[in-house]
């Protein structure tokens, strides 16, 4: 049986980075923005299907999974366990995604003309923290990200771009206040960190757990098309 959803394409595989991803239908003739959205932990690019709802016709979305098969339709950008002390994580497997997730934004953006002002990514939990930490590293890739309940990764300090690289980027962070997974103390600290290098930046927080309310959608959409 196909459970694939019919406003999304099939899955493909993009060459220049080996990610699968979707593309969210209709895809524009000529596109004049790209929005890359990434899932979180255990979970599969049309999950966020809904989040692309509302967003200018003639943006491209694009759906992508992550690498890593936990079991049958569950996929993370890198595995994790969680301690008494914080998340642990497979700093190896976070990097090759970070890479593989910059090769595939530099090659959608040559094959649809897209620049990085036309440019955003952003996810939610583990994909989140995997567009900050494209965004952080690569701010000349984008002009913004979005961290929806994610927090960004201390891993990243050596590949953090300088605040001088920095001063145009965009940051919208949201964070529910009675998140069991991702506390929302990670929320300020990223807030902390992107303050102490010079990121513009929105922080918003709803009185949820972790995951999307209509409320973080509604900001999210009403932030990005202040950027873009």
């Amino acid at each position: 049986m196909n459970t694939t959803p019919s406003h999304t394409s099939e899955l493909q595989t993009n060459t220049a980075s080996d990610l699968s991803l979707r593309l969210v239908q209709p895809v524009p003739a000529q596109p004049q923005g790209l929005v890359i959205l990434l899932h979180g932990l255990g979970s599969r690019e049309t999950d966020l299907v809904e989040l692309a709802q509302g967003m200018a016709p003639d943006t491209l979305v694009v759906l992508v999974r992550g690498p890593i098969t936990l079991s049958p339709g569950q996929f993370a950008w890198f595995r994790l366990s969680f301690t008494g002390t914080g998340p642990v994580i497979d700093a190896e497997a976070a990097e090759r995604s970070r890479l593989a997730l910059i090769e595939l934004v530099q090659q959608l953006q040559r094959q649809y003309s897209i620049t990085a002002a036309q440019t955003v990514i952003a996810g939610f939990s583990q994909g989140g923290i995997l567009s900050a930490s494209v965004a952080l590293s690569q701010p000349d890739l984008v002009a913004g990200f979005g961290l929806l309940s994610g927090r960004i990764l201390p891993e990243l300090a050596p590949h953090l771009a300088s605040p001088e690289q920095l001063t145009q980027l965009q940051a919208f962070v949201s964070h529910g206040q009675l998140d069991p997974t991702l506390p929302v103390a990670w929320a300020h600290r990223s807030i902390e960190l992107l303050t102490s290098l010079g990121v513009q930046h929105e922080l918003r927080l709803y009185p949820i757990g972790h995951g999307i309310s209509p409320a973080v959608h509604a900001d999210f959409l009403a932030w990005l098309a202040s950027i873009m």
